[in-house]
């Protein structure tokens, strides 16, 4: 006999939780689309209205689908903590849910793989299907065909997403409601609840983005060797390729920006935050590992390690969200739902730069927990990822692409415009070899607005105390101190790798070093000069630098030599 399970207790609910259970019952429809920010709470919302509808015996079971293996055992977690019991252990060799069992949480993948047995299962009781990140079954096609077949007859579907997708006409999302907008279909959100209102209501936290430049150093396919700042106005091939070096772990740029997000992980335990935590994000599982070997020697502590195709990925990440480590270095396990609310920084070691990915990745840092509490996201100052700090208070909407297939389960967060990770010609010969890079503190995103250093920045030790504190200090303070503690930390990086390492003969400096150096210099010089021209006369940046070229005729200023950037130079500073 069938044993019936427990009425569920229902969680306590925010402002906009509340409005969205009103807006649903409303609304009275078997399917409901709810998009809000990633940290907004929509897993607890689902909860609340499961609970609800349990209740009231409009169904009698739950099932939650999900994009990753890991998110089961969260959902189930989160429904215990709500009097709810969902099983995350059950497979598609297995019947019927289990007596006692409100119902189960399953995933995308496995429901594809049989959807027949999850319609069995969600028919024989009216059901209320959970599809969370519901942008997850337009992957291909394949899973929300899937879905569609096993989910099709079911009583009431609630979908989720934290953020708002588009998609081409052929690749519509089963159960989503569309608007034509040009090409593609527009998805038409029930309840909506944007990063800008959940600021607004504390939901999250504030968020800056501290953007790091610095000149990378290559040798392309012809043999030549190419010395370009991330902030140049450069062509997109060429700022690929220096963001490419940037994140390369030999050079100087990551061991710099990892000492920065150290630091101020350790004056957010001093201050408001003594569990705080930081995310370090590559691009590939090999990057992530050595990434780690450079987390240890700058902090002197082993950070966690979490690879999709390591079996104890899901048990490091509850770990991790628990314990006291300061870091955590991964590719793409933590980007999308999964809950680490002591997480506070993020570091931007990957080439991905999608809107999708962008707006998740962040949201993993962002979930707020009290009002002292805020987030800072470390990315290279490069165009795509400051155009997507700038708009991150924006309600956006996404496109999705069917994802690139590797070892990263289910990843449709690719970016099809990245330069490929390895970096050679059809014939095997490299295309660019890393030379070396460096970095510098650019400037500080703040509210969609980039912020320099000045002269009103903090003077004393006492102000810099006050770093870790919402509020107490502007933003141009915030960036001046950054801009202060930039050479020190150039200073502990150095000192920390030669006392790490092993001891090696100092290289001599050659005369081709030596210019290099002189040139990425003027190169900053003479950049630094066209934004103050162009500041002054109101022209674009590309006129002043089309008319600069004009008076002082020659290549590029990334192959430009020393003469001609000093000649340019010179000319700038007569502009002025």
């Amino acid at each position: 006999m069938s044993v019936a399970p427990s009425a569920p207790v229902g969680p306590r609910l925010r402002a906009w939780q509340r409005e969205a259970l009103a807006a649903y019952e409303a609304a009275d429809r078997s399917d409901f689309l709810v998009t809000a920010t990633p940290g907004a709470g929509k897993t607890t919302f689902a909860l609340a209205l499961a609970t609800t509808l349990l209740s009231r015996r409009v169904v009698d079971r739950v099932v939650v689908v999900a994009p990753t293996d890991h998110l089961r055992t969260q959902w189930a977690d989160a429904a215990a903590g709500a009097g709810l019991s969902l099983d995350p252990t059950m497979t598609n060799a297995q019947g019927p849910v289990r007596d006692g069992a409100h119902g189960y949480v399953t995933t995308y993948a496995q429901v594809a793989g049989r959807p027949a047995i999850h319609a069995a299962r969600a028919l024989r009781k009216r059901s209320l299907v959970i599809l969370d990140e519901i942008h997850h079954a337009g992957d291909g096609l394949s899973w929300g065909e899937a879905v569609a077949e096993a989910f099709d007859g079911v009583q009431r579907r609630l979908s989720l997403t934290g953020t708002p997708f588009r998609t081409r006409a052929d690749e519509r999302i089963p159960f989503v409601r569309y608007e034509t907008d040009g090409d593609l279909l527009r998805s038409m959100a029930d309840y909506g609840y944007g990063y800008k209102d959940a600021l607004t209501d504390r939901v999250v936290r504030p968020v800056v983005f501290a953007a790091y430049t610095g000149v990378s150093r290559w040798r392309n396919s012809a043999g030549e060797v190419m010395a370009v700042s991330l902030t140049e106005n450069s062509t997109k091939s060429v700022e690929q390729a220096a963001w490419k070096t940037a994140l390369d772990p030999a050079g100087g740029w990551v061991p710099h920006v990892i000492a920065a997000m150290d630091e101020r992980i350790t004056h957010l335990r001093a201050t408001t935050m003594p569990d705080a935590a930081g995310l370090v994000l590559a691009s590939d599982q090999d990057d992530a590992r050595a990434y780690a070997k450079i987390v240890q020697r700058i902090t002197g502590e082993k950070p966690a390690l979490i690879l999709s195709d390591d079996p104890k990925a899901s048990k490091k990440i509850e770990a991790f969200r628990t314990s006291k480590d300061r870091i955590a270095v991964c590719v793409r396990m933590i980007s999308e739902g999964v809950d680490v609310p002591r997480a506070a920084c993020l570091a931007w070691m990957t080439s991905y730069r999608t809107p999708l990915f962008f707006a998740q990745a962040v949201g993993r840092v962002v979930r707020a927990r009290n009002p002292a509490e805020s987030a800072t996201v470390f990315l290279p100052a490069v165009r795509p990822l400051l155009a997507l700090a700038a708009e991150m208070e924006l309600d956006r909407n996404f496109v999705m692409v069917p994802p690139k297939k590797d070892t990263e389960l289910g990843d449709d967060l690719a970016d099809p415009l990245d330069m490929p990770v390895v970096e050679s010609e059809p014939d095997g010969v490299k295309r660019n070899e890393h030379l070396e890079s460096d970095a510098e503190f650019a400037h500080l995103l703040s509210s969609g607005r980039a912020v320099v250093a000045t002269a009103a920045g903090p003077a004393t030790d006492e102000e810099e105390d006050f770093l870790g504190l919402p509020g107490l200090l502007t933003p141009e303070q915030t960036a001046a101190l950054l801009t202060r503690r930039d050479s020190e930390l150039r200073r502990r990086v150095r000192a920390v790798q030669s006392e790490t390492l092993p001891a090696e003969p100092a290289p001599e400096i050659s005369a081709g070093q030596e210019g290099w150096r002189a040139a990425a210099a003027l190169r900053r010089e003479v950049n630094q000069l066209v934004s103050q021209v162009a500041a002054r006369t109101g022209a674009p940046h590309a006129k002043v630098h089309v008319q600069l070229r004009t008076a002082i005729p020659g290549p590029v200023s990334s192959a430009a030599s020393v003469d001609v950037l000093e000649r340019r130079r010179d000319h700038l500073l007569g502009m002025l």
